[in-house]
């Protein structure tokens, strides 16, 4: 809501006319400011989240740690090439030109990070569904010799009949754990931040890393979520990014 919706709503209820210059000035001396507003998903149900953190999550964690393995936060996007590029600067009055093709065309990622900040993805062109989804886990489950915890939200393909069947034929290689539920455009992925260390993080030398794997980020810590918009991630995967981008 702007500044002069605020006003007109104020009229509407208690018939006193402001300004727009002037709305602003009282809104800024009663201490508020103008910011965009964070999104949560209708269906977000707090005492789930709540067991989630407190229990369900550690336990994962201490499963994971007592079988040597890796700790995944996975999710699915999309990548228009129509998408809007964000903000640069420029000279004044001369707005900046970005060249680019006319088509219009997409592709679709599929993406893990861990608790390191280490990145695995793959891109494909074809909708996301139960099919790739098992083709995403074998590609993944190539890439280390131990075992996988992976942590996904409730999207269908997810939970569907074909993967579980996938599931039940590498149990030994991968398991997967899910959040409590559906992450959609609502509910950005920054609430499920769990930072984590570096001293729980595996050495690259260590058991289930390959030879060639890029070294671990060193001296921060990570969001272990698949997180969008955090910093600390986006320095991690920048520094240490394996990915598994062969064609499907």
């Amino acid at each position: 809501m702007g500044t002069g919706q605020i006003g007109e709503l104020i009229f509407k209820l208690y018939r006193v006319r402001f300004t727009e210059p002037g709305m602003g000035r009282y809104l800024k001396r009663w201490g508020l400011t103008f910011q965009r507003p964070d999104r949560r998903a209708v269906e977000r149900d707090p005492e789930a989240v709540r067991l989630w953190h407190e229990e369900t999550w550690p336990a994962i964690r201490a499963r994971a740690k007592a079988e040597n393995a890796e700790v995944l936060f996975g999710d699915q996007v999309g990548i228009r090439s129509d998408q809007v590029t964000g903000r640069t600067w420029g000279a004044k009055g001369t707005t900046p030109i970005v060249r680019r093709t006319g088509n219009r065309f997409s592709v679709n990622a599929m993406s893990a990070i861990s608790t390191c900040g280490r990145m695995h993805f793959v891109v494909f062109t074809e909708s996301f569904d139960a099919k790739v989804m098992c083709r995403c886990l074998a590609r993944l489950v190539g890439h280390f010799d131990r075992k996988i915890h992976l942590v996904f939200d409730r999207h269908s393909a997810h939970r569907s009949k074909a993967v579980r069947a996938w599931l039940a034929g590498h149990e030994g290689q991968i398991e997967l754990h899910f959040l409590p539920f559906v992450l959609t455009r609502a509910e950005p992925p920054t609430s499920w931040s769990t930072p984590t260390s570096n001293a729980a993080c595996p050495t690259p030398t260590g058991p289930g890393t390959r030879p060639n794997s890029p070294p671990k980020p060193a001296g921060s810590s990570i969001d272990a979520s698949v997180n969008h918009t955090s910093s600390a991630a986006t320095s991690a995967v920048r520094t240490s990014a394996a990915s598994w981008t062969r064609p499907l």
